[in-house]
């Protein structure tokens, strides 16, 4: 009883602190924790804010149809409220709703698998809690476009996003592909006409799929790239090679084996 009303009592006050530092904000849910019998830590991408830690109290219940838990699936895109003190790691939100409401990610397997990978790849990714408002725009447009693809858009949807999305970090590759500059350095980035004295490099016929991908500029002409299972598993495991090769610590994914094995 003494720890609730502490508990309490410490929002209440920090809340009225916090009463002039309101946001409005748009967010994709990255990673939801269960925090106590009914509250949630939260890791979510903001628009205003980049990555941050929410604490949400009170939005798991036993009744799953009225939980609001529900919002806080990974790829979820909400309208937030949100309390911001930059001195603190762990802040609040006033309200939250859905800012978009997909009609399969959550519902259709091939879907959820893409958007599961495409979440844990932004959890390897995004470390500091900086305002970048074009990584937002993409990151969103991303997930709508995954929600509204065709089966062969969603099966190339993984090699768009992880292409592209390394360009807001800076490490993209450089599409200089070329008859001779035929051989891409995964180490440096770019495409080169002799091989490089280690075998962080993909041949001629990867890396000029590999060119093909990076002029895509809109989802929906994926539908134009012809790949098959196989193909799409060599150019994926390239991608997170590139990806380990810039970012210390990087490791690998959870869900690249169940995304290999549904996309099969």
């Amino acid at each position: 009883m003494g720890w609730a009303y502490s508990e309490r009592f410490k929002f209440e006050t920090s809340s009225k602190s916090e009463n002039n530092m309101v946001h409005n904000t748009r967010g994709v849910v990255l990673r939801t924790i269960k925090y106590g019998e009914t509250s949630v830590v939260v890791s979510i991408y903001t628009e205003l804010f980049g990555i941050q830690s929410y604490l949400v109290n009170g939005v798991r219940t036993s009744a799953k149809k009225s939980s609001k838990a529900n919002l806080f699936q990974p790829a979820s895109i909400l309208d937030l409220e949100a309390y911001h003190n930059e001195l603190k790691n762990l802040q609040r939100l006033k309200e939250f709703k859905w800012q978009y409401i997909y009609k399969d990610i959550f519902f259709n397997v091939r879907k959820n698998a893409v958007a599961l990978f495409m979440v844990e790849l932004l959890q390897k990714t995004l470390k500091q809690p900086e305002q970048n408002s074009e990584l937002y725009e993409f990151i969103e447009d991303a997930f709508i476009n995954l929600d509204g693809s065709d089966e062969v858009v969603t099966a190339n949807f993984p090699l768009y996003f992880a292409l592209h999305l390394g360009s807001f970090f800076g490490f993209r590759i450089q599409d200089d592909y070329s008859s001779k500059n035929h051989l891409l350095d995964l180490a440096e980035g770019n495409f080169v006409d002799i091989r490089p004295g280690h075998s962080y490099f993909l041949e001629q016929d990867l890396s000029e799929l590999t060119s093909n991908l990076l002029k895509v500029m809109q989802p929906i002409e994926l539908g134009e790239v012809k790949l098959n299972h196989k193909l799409r598993r060599q150019l994926l495991d390239a991608y997170l090679l590139f990806y380990a090769l810039h970012i210390p610590d990087f490791g690998s994914l959870k869900s690249l084996s169940v995304l290999q094995e549904i996309l099969s």
